[in-house]
């Protein structure tokens, strides 16, 4: 999926909420000049669509500040919102044009129907997305799990998955990710007294 964003400098001496009145969102990029950052702003509507197709660390953008004559990809690397009205306050991006290889989090997406399931068992899953590292431009979308084989007892681990070429997972190889267990059935209490 190919996104694209156009950003504009950030004035000097402006305020966060002066701008957020304006319809625009404060950012900030990182890493397109080493340790240098750029203080940025964006349309509110332009960053509300983006986080709608995108997702932190994993979805590659290519970012535009004609305001600096700068293009390149960038990660999403931190989004700060308000916990439960989802205002957004500031986005910030991480250039990896200049990067062999990035650290990135990628959610894990389950196929098939578990028989264990099937026949009662539960599907626990421990590990919703897996931190793999890889060239920017081959950042999966997401690593698929095949559960079509797995019966009540089986469990997989880090080290079971299946990943593209060129992808290196980061996490422990003995990390659980999911498991089938039998279902927990409620005892009746064998000490009530029977009604005379």
């Amino acid at each position: 999926m190919q996104l694209t964003l156009e950003c504009k400098k950030r004035p000097e001496g402006s305020k966060p909420n002066a701008l957020r009145r304006q319809g625009l969102i404060p950012a900030a990029l990182y890493g397109h000049k080493g340790t240098e950052s750029v203080s940025l702003t964006l349309d509110e509507k332009d960053a509300y669509f983006l986080l709608r197709q995108a997702s932190v660390n994993n979805t590659l953008v290519d970012l535009k500040v004609p305001d600096i004559s700068w293009n390149g990809k960038v990660l999403i690397k931190e989004v700060q919102a308000h916990p439960w009205k989802k205002t957004l306050y500031h986005l910030s991006f991480f250039s990896v044009a200049s990067h062999a290889s990035v650290e990135v989090s990628v959610p894990l997406n389950l196929i098939g129907q578990a028989p264990g399931v099937k026949l009662g068992g539960v599907l626990e899953q421990m590990l919703t997305e897996l931190t793999v590292q890889c060239a920017p431009d081959r950042i999966p979308e997401s690593i698929d799990i095949n559960v079509s084989d797995m019966d009540i007892g089986t469990s997989l681990q880090v080290k079971d998955l299946v990943v593209p070429e060129g992808v290196t997972i980061v996490d422990a190889a003995e990390t659980s990710v999911l498991s089938i267990v039998a279902p927990t059935v409620a005892t009746e209490d064998k000490t009530e007294t029977e009604e005379a």
